[in-house]
């Protein structure tokens, strides 16, 4: 198999299983987030998330930023095409990064 039939298959894949995880994924949050709540109060650790709990960082005076695709969506009105579409743009765009970073290490290598 060549380089680009592996990459061509390698998307493809990356595409599905991005597309699928969109409609597998839970609404409870879990990891960081999950103890962000736990810790503000807003969780039991042992008990599911309010439909109203939202994260309360303190940002004064510190880097914030805003996510271009929060929480793998494109807004609420779009629903789960809003999801799809955001993950077919994220996996594209991480393959164009990382092929950037690839040719530009490959290109400060010397010639043999």
């Amino acid at each position: 198999m060549d380089n680009k039939t592996f990459i061509i298959i390698g998307i493809i894949v990356a595409l599905l299983i991005g597309v699928v995880a969109v409609f597998m994924a839970s609404g409870d949050p879990d990891g960081l987030e999950s103890t962000a709540l736990v810790v503000q109060g807003q969780k039991e650790l042992t008990g599911g998330t309010p439909e109203n709990a939202e994260i309360h960082e303190e940002t004064e005076g510190r880097f914030s930023y805003s996510s271009p695709m929060p929480d793998y969506s494109l807004g609420e009105q779009m629903g789960p095409l809003g999801g799809i579409i955001a993950i077919v743009l994220g996996t594209i765009l991480a393959f164009f990064v990382v092929l950037g970073l690839t040719y530009g290490i490959r290109a400060t290598r010397p010639a043999k």
